[in-house]
């Protein structure tokens, strides 16, 4: 009777003992191997029942041994043999054993109790290798592997970077002895010298095995070295067999390591944690330095005396706007993104939020940034003003040099003809003349006397502004009193000398007085033309163009009324020549010098005028055209930056396919929006170029070159934010095992709650979330202490709303299973050899270097009494790795 491959292997997918037959025998050197390791093996675990076989096809027979094996190594209570000794009572003692085998789901096709009973080596063999099959061989598995390749892969590990040895299978691998003296080695390098044995050296390197293992681990000589060597192929069944022993054996060391990875793990959480945080800190104190570095700049708001230096504040400006701060805000954004990913891995790894330094959270760093902001808005506001004030000054400066010089042109030589007082010799009419002419002299010294107080109400003006020049202005206009104040002097001594001198001299050539006066008069009305044709021309739109064209034509209209006045001095001037060759006393104005005066006027003046207004209006016009250039990108920019926002908000709210699938959307979108910066930069440059025109109003668009660029900004953060938000989402489900399915259920469910698509819980939302999610909580209204602590962890900051990653992260933590500090002080327990406390060595040995050294930095003293000297407080340690102490 035989066993069949599925018989022998049951579910482990494992072959059955080979029966090499030659004439139909069995090998019997095979057969030897086999029985000695199997029965050694089953002495094993008969020991601890106090009972041991010699042949196993013959101390099985009875069933009693048989039963009390599977018991032991079952753990479960078997019901107890018969104690008759007929046929009938020993058959049905091994039935009962392999029907106990069976409703292990083992398959025994071919095996009955009888062969066993009459002891039929072959079948007893058999039935042992699916017994060790089953509850030595087979819970050694990896993943979906089967028994055989799981021991197989261990043997693999274990033995990985050993000089000649390469374990392929359970025979030709081990026959050199030393892949045994591996595992020994691996597991415990006091016991063997590795690096002394060679290849070559069968004999001894399996004797060495064998025996270090029998006398060091309880680990029976189930092999034989002169079996090992004799075959061609040793026996893999009991290789495997004897393999086994030794996985069991090492039980213990596979715990430590296990454990020693659990710490491994939690220790690199928290020194990628410390890095995060130091990071954090080192980018945080440098952007805080930098902003507030910048503040008090940019409140300095002193102010320039010339319209260069202004226009250079602002180029300043504009290049800080856009050299200086985008590379910040930039850093500002990362500074969110590393925050809010550090956040992440603390929660999923259960560990305390990190709190920044004092003055350093992201809400500062927030904070600091409006502050910024603000400041630059009202120094931009500032420069702007600045430009405009100072333009102002620059056109009173110019039209001061323009009066002062021609009053200083006006005053030359007059008060030296005030200084002749001596009448002697004179005639009345001649006296009388100059009495005229002195009187003409004065009503045009009143004349210009209102223009000496628009000369110091222009200095004032300048002084107080603080024009740059305004110090030279005040002195010249100081010397024009003084020179005016002293002309009056002259004239009232000269009027009253003339006074004196009027009884003698009372004719009055009342025609050459006439001529005077009306000369005088026009001649000051062409000066005061002369002015403001060559007054400069400052404009900011084309409705002020038009306007001074309209002031313009109505001067033209004058220039018609005052040829009349001319043609009336020619006409007085005519009578003078007829009456008399004499020149007039009153006057140095002649009708020909008026008259060739006011014909340059009416043309060559009046034409370059009005040239200069129409090339203004051209100005306006291109300034006109910049403006319409510029709300025409701006109506459509501006609104479309609102769209993208609000399509972004949508796209955070109804996330579909895989979370990769999202991230590349919102690559898509961030560069569509990369994209668009051409747009923005093209307003700029509008926008600069209208400011350097000092055109600072645009009644066709209400978008400021601001406000698209904070809204650009704004877009381009909130899009960061968005794949910062995925990245964690990622990382969440990377790194908890969590599903995309379930992560997709949190999101829907939060958003069924947040009912006005704020992407955010208040207090009452999130309990109703909660309930629909099964949690049990109070009746609203009531308190619940139970909601206040789940509120605690999703808004430590109390905040009074859940934003959607906290939401993610919660529901992510209470639904993994994740490391605890007790689970680490278990593991530090298991390498401290179950002691309360753990020796510097015992750290260095099981950890590696940078992990060792890491513990032996942050780990306290043991200070119970008895401790001995050295020894660390791995409990504390663990809860501090977790925030329920110092570190």
């Amino acid at each position: 009777m035989s066993i069949s491959d599925e018989s022998a292997l049951g579910d482990s997918g494992l072959h059955a003992p080979t029966l090499d037959k030659t004439d139909g025998k069995q090998d019997p050197l095979w057969q030897k191997i086999q029985k000695k390791t199997f029965t050694a093996w089953c002495n094993i675990h008969l020991k601890k029942q106090g009972v041991q076989i010699v042949e196993i096809d013959r101390d099985f027979r009875d069933g009693r041994s048989l039963l009390k094996l599977l018991q032991v190594i079952s753990g479960e209570k078997i019901s107890p043999p018969e104690r008759g000794n007929l046929r009938i009572h020993l058959v049905n003692n091994v039935r009962k054993a392999l029907d106990f085998l069976k409703s292990k789901d083992m398959k025994l096709v071919g095996m009955h109790a009888e062969d066993i009973v009459d002891g039929n080596l072959t079948m007893t063999l058999g039935m042992i290798w699916t017994i060790i099959l089953r509850f030595a061989i087979k819970d050694i598995s990896v993943g979906e592997m089967s028994a055989k390749d799981g021991l197989l892969l261990w043997c693999q590990r274990k033995t990985k970077g050993y000089k000649h040895v390469n374990v392929q299978n359970f025979h030709m691998s081990f026959r050199d002895g030393l892949a045994f003296c591996a595992l020994i080695h691996r597991h415990r390098p006091d016991l063997i010298d590795f690096e002394s044995l060679k290849k070559g050296n069968d004999m001894e390197n399996l004797a060495l095995a064998f025996d270090v293992a029998a006398t060091h681990l309880d680990i029976p000589r189930m092999l034989d070295v002169e079996d090992m060597l004799s075959s061609i192929k040793p026996d893999e069944k009991a290789v495997m067999t004897y393999v086994s022993s030794y996985y069991h054996a090492f039980s213990s060391t596979q715990q430590a390591e296990t454990a020693a990875k659990r710490i491994g793990k939690v220790l690199t959480v928290n020194q990628e944690n410390e890095k995060m945080m130091h990071y954090y800190e080192t980018l945080a104190t440098d952007l805080l330095e930098w902003i507030n570095q910048k503040i008090p700049e940019f409140q300095n708001h002193s102010r320039e005396s010339s319209l260069a230096g202004a226009t250079e504040q602002l180029e300043n400006f504009r290049t800080y706007m856009r050299t200086q701060k985008p590379p910040k805000a930039a850093e500002k954004a990362q500074l969110e993104t590393h925050y809010n990913t550090l956040q992440t891995k603390l929660r999923i790894s259960s560990r305390p939020a990190y709190t920044p330094t004092d003055g350093k959270t992201v809400s500062d760093v927030a904070e600091a940034w409006r502050r910024l902001e603000h400041v630059e808005k009202e120094f931009e506001e500032f420069l702007l003003s600045e430009l405009k004030r100072l333009e102002r000054l620059e056109v009173i400066a110019g039209r001061f040099e323009l009066k002062a010089s021609k009053h200083e042109e006006w005053m030359q030589g007059k008060p030296e003809k005030l200084i002749d007082n001596q009448f002697i010799g004179l005639s009345l009419a001649e006296v009388t003349g100059l009495k005229r002419q002195h009187e003409a002299f004065m009503s045009d010294t009143d004349t210009h006397g209102l223009r000496l107080q628009k000369l110091h109400e222009m200095a004032n003006e300048l002084e107080k502004q603080q024009y740059f020049n305004s110090e030279s202005i005040k002195r010249r206009a100081e010397n024009i009193e003084t020179d005016w104040t002293n002309l009056q002097n002259l004239a009232q001594v000269r009027k009253e000398a003339i006074e004196l001198a009027i009884k003698e001299q009372q004719h009055l050539d009342q025609l050459r007085l006439e001529f005077a006066k009306k000369a005088s008069a026009l001649d000051t009305w062409m000066i005061e033309l002369e002015e403001d044709l060559t007054d400069s021309i400052k404009a900011h739109s084309i409705q002020e163009v038009e306007e001074l064209l309209t002031e313009h034509q109505q001067v033209c209209e004058q220039v018609v009324d005052k040829r009349q006045q001319l043609e009336e001095l020619e006409d007085i001037q005519g009578r003078l020549d007829r009456g008399s060759d004499e020149t007039n006393p009153y006057t140095s104005l002649t009708y020909e010098s008026l008259k060739s005066r006011f014909d340059l006027l009416q043309g060559e003046g009046l034409q370059e005028r009005e040239e200069r207004l129409r090339q203004e209006m051209e100005n306006q016009q291109s300034n006109e055209t910049l403006r319409i250039q510029f709300s025409e990108g701006a109506n459509k920019f501006g609104p479309w930056l609102e769209s993208k926002s609000l399509e972004l908000t949508q796209l955070g709210l109804s996330i579909t396919g895989s979370l990769e699938d999202h991230k590349q959307r919102l690559f898509d979108f961030s560069q569509e929006l990369a994209d668009s910066k051409v747009t923005l930069d093209d307003l700029e440059n509008i926008n600069a170029t209208l400011q350097t025109k000092l055109v600072f109003d645009n009644p066709h668009t209400e978008f400021k070159i601001e406000t698209i660029r904070t809204s650009w900004e704004a877009v381009q953060l909130q899009i960061g934010r968005s794949i910062n938000e995925i990245d964690n989402q990622i990382l969440i489900r990377d790194e908890t095992g969590v599903s995309e399915e379930q992560l997709e259920e949190f999101r829907k469910s939060f958003q069924y709650f947040d009912k006005d698509k704020s992407c955010r819980l208040d207090k009452f939302e999130f309990r109703s979330c909660l309930l629909s999610l099964g949690y049990k909580l109070c009746a609203e209204g009531e308190e619940d202490p139970e909601l206040d602590s789940l509120l605690h962890k999703v808004d430590p900051n109390e905040t009074g709303f859940i934003a959607l990653e906290a939401f993610i992260d919660f529901m992510t933590q209470e639904t993994v299973d994740k490391d605890t500090a007790e689970q680490v002080a278990e593991s530090f327990k298991i390498l401290a050899g179950d002691k309360p406390f753990i020796m510097p060595d015992e750290i260095k040995r099981e950890l590696p270097d940078v992990q060792a050294e890491y513990c032996l930095k942050h780990m306290s003293p043991y200070t119970a009494p008895g401790a001995p000297e050295g020894a660390l407080d791995y409990s504390d340690f663990a809860s501090a790795l977790y925030g329920a102490s110092d570190l």
